[in-house]
């Protein structure tokens, strides 16, 4: 096994993933969020598919054994160990708008859409191709009820981590998330290793 590579906190990266291989995304010091896009490197308009994925899987809460699918309904990543076992595939990325509109903030963060638009670009991955994440050990309880839903912090605590393998080619983003609401308070890092 590799070492973990470091995401600091409010920033994120891409790379390439290639099919076989396993992507575990690490929360080192616990409650922090990390959103997780994927992009089919042939064809960048495969994308990660919160609809799709959340249709086939008949619930909102993925965990080991469940398959993320592309929005053509092709398996992108199957999620093979989960230390967690809440993760949420609801919310779209946190952004300038998000603070702005929710949080009232007059000079707002890029957040999480910011930081995965300027990875994705050397691969050409435009801001209008973003789709939600995936958003790794992120809380988001829902109320059958009423259908409405709160951000709570994170279940992950300091080391745990979620395992991916990838079913093709891939051009993967990961964050270390930049709203203080999902992330217990304060901002981490996130690790990640492939392997």
């Amino acid at each position: 096994m590799g070492d973990p590579v470091t995401i600091p906190p409010r920033s994120g990266t891409a790379f390439t993933l290639d099919r076989g291989q396993t992507l575990t995304v690490i929360d080192p010091e616990g409650r922090q969020v990390s959103d997780l896009l994927a992009f089919a490197r042939d064809d960048l308009r495969e994308v990660i598919s919160s609809g799709r994925t959340l249709d086939y899987a008949n619930r909102i809460y993925l965990t080991t054994g469940d398959q993320l699918y592309s929005n053509r309904s092709n398996v992108m990543l199957d999620i093979i160990e989960d230390r967690v076992g809440r993760h949420d595939f609801l919310l779209t990325p946190c952004s300038k708008d998000t603070f702005r509109i929710i949080y009232g903030d007059t000079d707002p963060h890029r957040g999480c859409f910011g930081n995965l638009a300027a990875a994705l670009e050397p691969y050409g991955v435009g801001p209008d191709a973003i789709p939600v994440a995936f958003n790794c050990f992120m809380n988001v309880p829902v109320d059958g009820a009423t259908g409405s839903f709160t951000v709570e912090p994170p279940l992950s605590k300091a080391g745990d981590f979620i395992t991916f393998r990838a079913e093709m080619d891939l051009v993967m983003a990961l964050t270390a998330c930049s709203a203080l609401q999902s992330n217990g308070g304060s901002f981490k890092p996130i690790q990640y290793r492939i392997d």
